[in-house]
């Protein structure tokens, strides 16, 4: 359990709410609070699950901006919002911690509307830079003399979004400071260019330790050795900045600042206090340890970037697992098996490698395995040049982040026909992570682009026939399939396409058909099947596609039952339910009750993905409900 903070003998995080509670803090009391922040970051996160690593990376970072700049009169916009942990210990959530993600509790990110300190709401990467640049452009057509101040990092620097605003930035010439953390990682580790100029700093360990030697060596020198210490150092200093990558933001029109130890509070709030009286861009490169504090996460902060509940002295997980596979998993396990036949397939990933079950992909066939860095955009169209050239490219990505790449996917694919397949996963409703998050726009912004099949499959072994579906095809083609584990069922050994544009009928009926699209048939199915025993005689089809549909299955249905109801997990509106409605309104049906269940016109908060089934009506029990109430308006 998760102890409150007002019941823990905390000697310094029990005085303080707010960042001014802190600011008459001597070095001695901050270095205890960041221990006493890392220990509540843990054992809210090892009860609750959440972001733990890159929190853990950023508390003294943290602590030093709120120490020396006067927030939230001067604005910090985060990047990647899961580093903000010790942001809303100490501006005023502090109590309310023990609640993070839960249903009616507080964000993982930051939210305006739970805080006058989170300027900007977070949960993409690559934004701070472009939010703090209109913010600052504000301020001056405002006369306004406030800082503001944009942390970045966690692999962000990778994302096109972020070079834009460097760009814009730097030629404006605006009193404005990016800090840069630097922690080597995303969520997985970071690749590119940037990366590689990044990670050219002397703090690395074997320049350390040589440092540490050749100053052992000068003081042993009788009478000469603290000179040739300072002589040493004015050395260091002027290769420093031959060998730290500062040139290229020093080109931009930035004044760079770096690299900082991110561990040291000393250090961090003197340079900031010095960088807040300039009057230029500033760039501040600082250096953190994913993970800090917790051994098992600076171990492999990988593995707990984020983490279920696990038990802090085995770093274990303790969440309840049904042992079967996720579906993310027998993605990735049959992407492994029909590229071992087709030497053409390619698998791309924008810095989400394990994330989206690539890992085994990448181990086996690591010359058709592509990471991108955080650049859905270039993802995409990567992906096409790499089609039209003969190969099967799968772009295996999150729905929430294959939005971000919407120009790219009409444009660069769906307008030249080229055959990229998109491995949509986490569509639907995601749970904590929250609003930010959720997969429920695909079947709307995907089925709206002519050449493009959009499809979803009821079960991990039917995401195994429509993965051979989509390489097999040669179109542009959705393949989409929800967060977490299966259902359970036994997997064909055989993989056989699907035909395109085809549905199932599960179960006959007269009365009343249910028509259902991906995550949510089987609730409906076990819905159909109890209200048959009750003597309703329900129709239960799986409609595999989105687009196109399967109009004469469904016109037949119709036909028979005059009552239909769809089920999907996206928004009502462009999606599943509207396609139905579209096509019916096509053809001049008419005399038919229609009711679309998915999601309503609002962005839906985090809890667990029962619960927000349970809210929306799409778990078995709201499909019963549902299905109850159209009957018995349809026998008045």
């Amino acid at each position: 359990m998760v102890k409150e903070p007002e019941t823990v003998d905390y000697s310094v995080l029990k005085d303080v709410e707010f960042p001014e509670d802190i600011r008459d803090l001597n070095i001695a009391q901050l270095n205890t609070l960041c221990q006493e922040i890392r220990d509540l970051i843990i054992n809210t996160v090892a009860a609750r699950g959440g972001h733990l690593a890159a929190s853990l990376g950023t508390v003294e970072l943290t602590l030093a901006l709120h120490y020396v700049f006067n927030t939230p009169e001067d604005k910090l916009i985060w990047d990647v919002g899961h580093q903000t942990y010790t942001h809303k210990i100490i501006s005023g959530r502090k109590k309310d911690f023990a609640g993070l993600r839960q249903q009616h509790g507080i964000s993982g990110f930051p939210r305006r509307e739970e805080s006058v300190y989170d300027v900007f709401d977070v949960g993409h990467s690559g934004t701070s830079i472009s939010a703090a640049a209109g913010m600052i452009e504000a301020a001056c057509l405002k006369g306004d003399n406030r800082k503001i101040i944009a942390v970045i990092g966690d692999g962000s620097m990778t994302s096109g979004l972020a070079f834009e605003g460097l760009n814009w930035v730097g030629a404006r010439k605006k009193n404005m400071i990016i800090v840069l953390n630097d922690n080597e990682m995303s969520i997985s580790p970071n690749v590119g260019a940037m990366s590689s100029y990044l990670n050219r700093v002397m703090t690395g360990h074997k320049i350390t330790t040589l440092k540490a030697d050749i100053k052992r060596f000068l003081n042993g020198i009788p009478g000469i050795g603290g000179n040739m210490i300072k002589f040493a150092q004015k050395i260091e200093e002027i290769l420093k900045t031959l060998m730290v990558p500062g040139a290229l933001f020093e080109e931009m029109g930035f004044t760079y600042v770096g690299p900082l130890e991110g561990h040291r509070l000393d250090h961090l709030i003197k340079t900031f206090g010095n960088i807040r009286e300039m009057s230029r861009p500033v760039l501040v490169h600082v250096i953190t340890q994913k993970g800090k504090g917790y051994r098992f996460a600076e171990e492999n902060p990988l593995s707990y970037h984020g983490v279920a509940p696990f038990d802090i002295q085995t770093g274990k997980s303790t969440a309840a697992s049904s042992g079967g596979p996720t579906y993310t998993q027998v993605f990735g396990e049959t992407l492994v098996a029909l590229a071992r036949d087709d030497s053409h397939i390619t698998a791309i990933t924008a810095a989400m490698c394990e994330g989206t079950g690539l890992d085994d992909f990448c181990k086996q066939y690591p010359d058709r395995f592509y990471d991108v860095g955080i650049a859905e955009q270039h993802a995409v169209t990567f992906a096409a040049g790499l089609a039209r050239e003969g190969f099967v490219p799968v772009v295996a990505v999150y729905s929430t982040f294959l939005q971000r790449a919407y120009d790219q996917i009409v444009h660069d694919v769906c307008l030249q026909k080229i055959p990229v397949v998109f491995a949509v996963d986490r569509g639907g409703l995601v749970g904590e992570d929250g609003a930010t998050h959720q997969g429920l726009l695909d079947f709307s912004y995907l089925r709206s682009i002519p050449n493009m099949i959009v499809m979803a499959p009821k079960d991990e072994n039917e995401l195994r026939h429509m993965l051979k579906t989509a390489v097999d095809c040669g179109s542009p083609v959705s393949l989409r399939y929800p967060r977490g584990k299966g259902i359970g069922v036994p997997l064909d050994d055989e993989l056989k396409p699907l035909e395109i544009g085809r549905g199932e009928v599960l179960l006959e009926g007269t009365d009343i058909a249910i028509m259902a699209i991906g995550a949510v048939v089987h609730p409906a199915l076990n819905a159909a099947r109890k209200l048959a025993a009750e003597g309703l005689s329900v129709e239960m089809i799986n409609a595999r596609f989105v687009k196109p549909l399967d109009e004469e299955l469904i016109l037949r249905t119709v036909a028979k039952t005059k009552n239909i109801i769809t089920v999907e997990e996206n928004y009502l509106q462009g999606g599943f339910g509207s396609a139905v409605l579209e096509l019916l309104a096509q053809k001049g049906v008419r005399d038919v009750r229609v009711k679309c269940l998915g999601i309503p016109d609002e962005f839906v908060r985090h809890a667990t993905q029962a619960q927000q089934r349970q809210k929306y009506g799409l778990d078995e029990e709201g499909i019963t409900q549902s299905i109850r109430e159209m009957s018995s308006r349809s026998s008045r």
